[in-house]
């Protein structure tokens, strides 16, 4: 495969995961109609691990084997996918599913702000410490504490905590289950199948009792679950591996973009000036914060003229 088409076939994956995984707010939101938050959060795990193991069968491949290996993968799974998937269900109660989209856009300033704080973030450049300050500014705007008529409460709140708890997730992914020869095909449905393990723990909390599923909703939690969580996480495994965390990164640029057209066209959400403005500074803060110096090498600078994006700090 040539370059120009290898950059279109990159590009076009981005593409397909930006739409999948900023679809994911509106799928939420339908689903809602009919489930509580606990049942659509098990749905979601429940589906996607299950496509993810069809499709680990139909390759022959195996799941992960090793109980220091599972133990990571526990962890990794209540941190990237069970407490993040149940916190958005509970925030999308009371919060649009655009407004989440964009609160979600947070997730890069988190891991730069939990990365300062564990020291695996040294030396932290002016340019990235400013937007680090300037995203939580957007996020503020959007909350809007001043005001009565904004959208302050635990539903926000709780989307703010989905988002820090995918910084803690991708963070101890890529250092305990990323880049060890293992299929990301594996990983991503191990990672489910134990994220719909401890989301099955929570349905005595209001998710045992019966439901009655409109065609809307079946749908919505269907596509949720099958496409929204189990492709989309493994496409994410993917990018991860194939072309680093950097470049799979730049798809949290789309997200916020994706989540609030599908929101405005779909379910008629309106948005505000302030919320749009927040939402533009957020993003910039966030562009900010991925800014890296690239210093050449004195032994290779042609090799470094054609590398990709250089990998976060």
């Amino acid at each position: 495969m040539n370059s120009a088409a290898g950059r279109a076939w990159v590009g076009a994956r981005l593409g397909v995961l930006a739409l999948l995984w900023g679809s994911t707010f509106l799928w939420i939101k339908l689903a809602l109609a009919a489930l509580a938050p606990v049942q659509v959060t098990f749905s979601r795990c429940a589906l996607g691990a299950a496509v993810l193991l069809v499709l680990c069968l139909r390759a022959r491949h195996r799941l992960p084997r090793g109980r220091t290996l599972w133990r990571h993968i526990v962890v990794a799974a209540f941190f990237c996918n069970a407490l993040p998937f149940a916190m958005f269900s509970l925030g999308e109660r009371s919060v649009s599913s655009g407004l989440a989209g964009v609160l979600n856009a947070t997730t890069p300033l988190w891991s730069v702000l939990i990365g300062t704080a564990v020291g695996t973030e040294r030396g932290l450049p002016p340019v990235r410490l400013a937007g680090l300050v300037l995203g939580f500014a957007g996020t503020v705007l959007i909350f809007a504490p001043w005001s009565q008529t904004g959208p302050v409460g635990w539903g926000a709140l709780a989307i703010l905590a989905a988002a820090a708890s995918y910084a803690v997730g991708f963070a101890y992914m890529a250092r305990h289950l990323v880049g060890r020869g293992i299929p990301t095909l594996s990983l991503s449905a191990a990672q489910l199948v134990a994220a719909a393990g401890l989301t099955a723990l929570t349905l005595p909390a209001g998710g045992l009792v019966a439901v009655h599923l409109p065609a809307k909703a079946l749908i919505a939690v269907t596509v949720l679950g099958i496409f929204a969580t189990g492709i989309t996480f493994h496409l994410t495994y993917r990018i991860i591996a194939d072309e680093g965390a950097t470049n799979a990164a730049t798809v949290g640029y789309l997200l916020p973009v994706v989540s609030v057209v599908l929101g405005a066209i779909v379910l008629g959400e309106a948005l505000n000036p302030r919320i749009v403005t927040g939402m533009v500074v957020v993003l910039v803060g966030v562009g900010m914060t991925r800014r890296h110096k690239r210093v050449p090498s004195p032994a290779a600078p042609e090799a470094l003229s054609r590398s990709p994006l250089p990998q976060p700090e």
